[in-house]
């Protein structure tokens, strides 16, 4: 509790706040982690392929029916709803003291919530593009189209989620915006990820202010450069603010 106390004294003292958010920010609205212990990757969800296979470039091209069988099912969560955490992200965005929230994530629970400013990493189920002619289509296209892989209304071609797969780089200039938000806030509170993923997990090396906050259930590589570290549920940690 007394964490929680010296946060929300930290929080409401800052005045260029951001946040960089992984996995474990929606674990409490529903959506698995992939790298915990029972997350998706320690799970065999096909009996040949790793998830690390099917959520990669060269596997969407060669075998599309079965990477949408896998996307579908454990990368889209359209009934997940925002948890306190996103909501209070939210809040403190509209007070003026969070400047940006930079995700991981692909689930698009902070707009939902109500956050303007938020950087996608890795992209998002709910924008997606035919391959062919390159028109815009919603999740909708996606998870509500009957065949084993969403095809263009426009055109017949394939449709791919807006989502970083493996064996693709990352929006270089979405990178640089997130680096020059992370270099230029006071206070970082970093949540829900392991910080093993690169290039994203370097982003947080950047980081200049006085308040570093990792907010975590397991360790990380960044434990002993913090200046605040909680142990627990970040939704329950950001209620408490």
């Amino acid at each position: 509790m007394m964490e929680h106390v010296n946060l929300r004294k930290l929080v409401y003292s800052s005045g260029s706040i951001v946040f960089f958010g992984g996995a474990g920010t929606s674990t409490e609205s529903g959506i698995p982690d992939f790298r915990s212990a029972g997350g998706l990757y320690e799970q065999r969800t096909s009996k040949v392929y790793e998830p690390e296979e099917i959520l990669s470039r060269d596997f969407f091209h060669a075998h599309p029916a079965d990477f949408y069988s896998f996307y579908r099912t454990h990368m889209v969560y359209p009934q997940a709803r925002p948890n306190p955490a996103h909501l209070k992200l939210a809040d403190l965005e509209q007070e003026g003291r969070l400047k940006a929230v930079i995700t991981q994530n692909i689930d698009g629970l902070h707009q939902l919530a109500g956050s303007v400013n938020v950087l996608e990493l890795h992209g998002s189920v709910h924008r997606n593009r035919c391959l062919d002619c390159g028109i815009s289509h919603p999740l909708s296209a996606v998870i509500g189209d009957s065949r084993p892989v969403p095809l263009c209304g426009e055109c017949g071609g394939i449709i791919k989620p807006d989502v970083v797969l493996y064996q693709e780089n990352l929006d270089f200039d979405l990178l640089e915006r997130a680096a020059v938000h992370i270099q230029q806030a006071d206070t970082l509170i970093v949540a829900g990820t392991s910080l093993t993923v690169q290039p994203a997990a370097g982003l947080v090396g950047l980081f200049r202010g006085d308040n570093l906050v990792l907010i975590n259930r397991d360790a990380t590589p960044m434990d002993g450069y913090a200046t605040h570290l909680i142990r627990g549920s970040i939704g329950e940690v950001m209620a408490a603010l």
